[in-house]
C-alpha cells in the first residue's frame, strides 16, 4: 500500500468543496487524488475495489447531503454501495483498506478538508496496529 487515497466526488458537491478548499489554502494530504464523477451514485462497486486493487490505501466517496442531491437519490446509491463493498472486503478478510462515504455540500471546504485527514488517520493507525 502506497498511502494514495483515491477520492471520488460529485461534480455538484464534493468537486466544488475540494476546490474551494484549494483557493481557501486548506491543508489536505498529498496523498489525495480526486476523480471528478458526475453523481457519487454512478460510482460502481467495481470502481471502488478496482481502486484499492491498484494500490490504494483508501477509497473515499463523497456525495451530496441528504435531501440534496442534484440526481435525486444518488447519494442513497452510493452509500448502499460503499458498504456492499465495505461487506465485501470484510468477507474475503481485507481490513484496514477503508471504504468511506461522506455526505458535504459545495460550500464546505473545511468538511472536505476533514474527511481527507479522517480516513488518512485510519490508515495510520490501520498500519500502526500491524
Amino acid at each position: 500500500m502506497n498511502g494514495r487515497i483515491i477520492a471520488f466526488c460529485c461534480e455538484h458537491s464534493a468537486y466544488p468543496a475540494a476546490d474551494l478548499a484549494g483557493k481557501l489554502g486548506l491543508h489536505y494530504p498529498e496523498t489525495l487524488r480526486i476523480i471528478r464523477v458526475p453523481c457519487a451514485g454512478r460510482v460502481d462497486v467495481i470502481h471502488m475495489l478496482r481502486a484499492l486493487e491498484k494500490g490504494a490505501s483508501a477509497v473515499l466517496v463523497l456525495g451530496c447531503e441528504d435531501g440534496a442531491c442534484h440526481h435525486i437519490t444518488g447519494n442513497i446509491r452510493a452509500r448502499e454501495r460503499v458498504k456492499h463493498c465495505d461487506m465485501l472486503l470484510r468477507e474475503i478478510g481485507i481490513d484496514g483498506r477503508p471504504v468511506v462515504m461522506f455526505n458535504l455540500s459545495p460550500n464546505a471546504p473545511h468538511k472536505f478538508v476533514k474527511a481527507a485527514n479522517e480516513i488518512t488517520k485510519i490508515i495510520k493507525e490501520s498500519r500502526e496496529a500491524r
